[in-house]
């Protein structure tokens, strides 16, 4: 009996330990869901290129250097209501960071123009179709802030344009 009861233990701890995954992988494995080459790509390349700036990991507004890309898309989806308007203006931004083009004047004010980067054209444009498609990650303190700064929303987009 007790080499049956031993077996059975064997076998459910085996089952058991190949079906766990760590958190680490699930988080991999929601960000890159896509089977798509060019958008696992555009997340690789979001991820190396723009976190570096624009973290998640901060733990408050006050230890970022530029505003977080979550902001970055809600701001510019409000601007721009087709994919490839979007994706033009962010790759247009990011070949060519100047202030009088500059679509956030709060962050500029906040953070200065955005530094030019040495960044190819095809990478800009995967980055931002990544952008336009996925949910992008927030700093844990992202919706406390927004709530507080913006308690209406950003406004209209008859708002936005005529604060520009």
């Amino acid at each position: 009996m007790k080499l049956n009861s031993l077996v059975v233990l064997m076998l459910v701890s085996i089952v058991l330990l190949s079906c766990n995954t760590t958190k680490e992988e699930k988080k991999a494995e929601i960000k890159v869901n896509s089977k798509d080459k060019e958008a696992n790509e555009g997340y690789t390349l979001f991820k190396n290129n723009c976190y570096a700036c624009h973290s998640v990991i901060s733990k408050s507004h006050d230890e970022i250097i530029a505003p977080p890309m979550v902001a970055v898309k809600r701001r510019y989806k409000m601007a721009y209501n087709s994919k490839e308007d979007f994706v033009k203006a962010v790759v247009e931004w990011a070949l060519d960071p100047k202030e009088d083009n500059a679509l956030m004047r709060g962050a500029v004010n906040q953070f200065k123009v955005m530094p030019k980067q040495l960044f190819k054209k095809e990478d800009l444009i995967k980055i931002a179709e990544y952008i336009y498609d996925n949910e992008i990650e927030q700093p844990a303190w992202f919706k406390s802030h927004f709530s507080t700064m913006h308690p209406n929303g950003m406004g209209s987009k008859k708002e936005m344009k005529m604060s520009n």
